[in-house]
């Protein structure tokens, strides 16, 4: 509108001073010399100049006029132009402000002669920009923060204030920007939750994916340092697997979890430690000395300052150690296999001398194990022997006779289960026996023989007793198969007998016992800790409890 004012208003001009002072149509004004023209020329270049719309054309333009003292004929149509070129030239500011160019903006207005405009309205028209601009500026600022809180609904919020803003460069371009940004990290949160859930339900697959998705969200995202941040923490997580699978001496399995870690967790000096690490823990697992000694020096290269260095240091202590314990175990088994009983007795207590805090004492227990239960077997083998030639005798006191001599086997040793077995068959022999000759000597019919009921009753409750007996002289034996085998006898006391109740109390304690040494074993062996809670029958009161403690450590045994 200004604009074509502008036009009419100069068209008109230039034809009325053409007119009256009989101008050329076209003047040449680049190659007019100003000091000698006219004004009514001055007047008609500046509007040439005026018409071409710029900020330099319209400061020239007033230039040109600007010139004529206030008595000349022209002078007031002079100065009504200079006042619409000013004000053409703060629209020019105008112009370069809704397009988004502030600094140009100011510069042309403070090109603005002061003579010519009040220079309280050109600062009024600065400070106006300034204001709308810092405004818009605030805004989205506070989109911005929206986003990186991940906050996008609010980031829209925000957003749509820029709509209400006197700028169409703030208004349009600056508002799809930043409408452009609120969908891509919309997409990137989506991204980003996702990771964590993936994290969060764990296993190497998930871990892979979580990586994978957490690594597309680019450099330029407002979430993009949480990604970095979930990136980091899975990478630990997959370290830690690699951990848990090593424990459970599968080499392969954690060298396979730590080729999965990408490059992008930032990882890679922890990688090639716990490799170090996982390659030294295999070779120490064989056992010799000198497997033990390239493990230590493989370990000696984690540097103090790496994360692993503590865990590299206390397994060099424990493997020295180890070292030594393997020599004293050695030299235990060399002695042992000569056989003689004074190398045996040495053999042991060279293997004694490993404590239990030692990590080899639990092979040092089972070689105490198996030279102790060697000798015990052959100083009882001729127990058991002399007592099956009494028993083969097969009159009373030749079976009591056996049952004695069993009796010197005491519960514990290697053959103390057998013996168990054969007293329970002798005594089984003797009742017969004894029964036998009773029933012999007796003139008259007891009253038991008389009532068939009671009979079968007298009956009962003795095979319950011996049953009783024969459970409990089982459980004295103190090991968890003993245990099971007392429960088992014990079983077999009837439902409807009236030594169930106490048969079903002791399977209970047993079966508690049971659980217990499950519970102890579980901290070393958890696969034999499930086989052995697996012993606990149905219908003793530890059943239940077992059998959800099995579950829960098959769980442990598949992470």
């Amino acid at each position: 509108m200004i604009a074509l004012s502008l036009v009419l208003t100069g068209g008109i001009t230039i034809f009325s001073v053409a007119f009256l002072l009989k101008l050329p149509a076209v003047p040449n004004c680049p190659s007019i010399f100003w000091p000698l023209a006219s004004a009514s020329l001055r007047i008609h270049c500046a509007q040439i100049a005026a018409n071409k719309r710029t900020a330099n054309d319209l400061l020239e333009a007033i230039k040109l006029v600007n010139t004529l003292p206030p008595g000349h004929p022209l002078y007031e149509e002079a100065q009504r132009l200079i006042g619409l070129w000013a004000q053409d030239i703060l629209e020019v500011g105008e112009e370069a402000f809704q397009e988004g160019r502030l600094d140009d903006a100011i510069a042309t207005a403070k090109r603005v002669p002061k003579n010519v405009v009040a220079q309280k309205d050109i600062e009024a028209r600065i400070k106006r920009w300034q204001s709308i601009w810092s405004s818009a500026e605030g805004i989205y600022r506070k989109v911005e923060d929206a986003l990186r809180d991940q906050n996008w609904r609010q980031a829209m919020t925000e957003a749509s204030k820029l709509l209400s803003v006197e700028n169409n460069f703030w208004q349009t371009t600056k508002y799809q920007e930043l409408s452009e940004k609120i969908t891509a990290t919309r997409e990137d949160i989506s991204k980003l939750a996702k990771a964590r859930q993936l994290i969060e339900a764990g296993g190497l697959n998930n871990f892979q994916e979580a990586i994978k998705l957490a690594s597309s969200i680019n450099e330029k995202s407002y979430v993009y340092q949480d990604a970095q941040k979930a990136i980091a923490e899975t990478g630990q997580k997959m370290l830690d697997l690699a951990e848990a699978t090593l424990d459970r001496k599968d080499l392969n399995g954690a060298l396979e979890i730590l080729r999965q870690i990408p490059p992008v967790a930032k990882l890679q000096r922890e990688v090639e430690d716990f490799e170090r690490l996982a390659n030294a823990m295999a070779k120490a697992w064989n056992g010799m000395p000198e497997d033990y000694d390239a493990a230590i020096a493989d370990l000696k290269k984690i540097g103090s300052d790496r994360p692993l260095y503590n865990k590299a240091q206390s397994l060099i202590a424990r493997w020295q150690t180890e070292k030594t314990d393997v020599a004293q175990l050695n030299r235990a088994r060399q002695l042992a296999q000569t056989g003689r009983p004074e190398d045996l007795q040495a053999a042991i207590n060279a293997a004694s001398q490993i404590p239990e805090s030692n990590p080899r004492a639990r092979e040092a227990r089972a070689f105490l194990d198996e030279i102790t239960t060697g000798i015990q077997t052959r100083e009882d083998q001729p127990i058991l022997d002399r007592a099956d030639q009494l028993a083969n005798v097969g009159d009373i006191n030749s079976l009591q006779a056996a049952i004695d001599t069993l009796d010197r086997i005491t519960p514990g040793r290697a053959l103390s289960g057998e013996a168990s077995r054969k007293r329970q068959d002798f005594r089984a022999r003797l009742r017969q026996l004894q029964e036998e000759q009773a029933a012999l000597q007796s003139p008259e019919p007891s009253p038991s023989t008389l009532d068939p009921g009671l009979a079968q009753q007298e009956l009962e409750r003795s095979q319950a007793e011996l049953t009783l007996r024969d459970a409990q002289e089982s459980a004295g034996l103190g090991t968890v198969d003993a245990l099971a085998e007392a429960i088992r006898r014990a079983d077999g006391v009837g439902i409807a007998s009236p030594f169930r109740p106490q048969a079903q109390q002791l399977m209970d304690t047993w079966s508690q016992q049971i659980f217990q040494a499950s519970i102890s074993q579980s901290s070393a062996d958890l696969a034999g800790a499930i086989e052995t809670a697996q012993k606990i029958p149905l219908g003793t009161s530890a059943y239940e409890a077992a059998q959800r403690q099995i579950q829960a450590w098959r769980r442990g045994l598949r992470q």
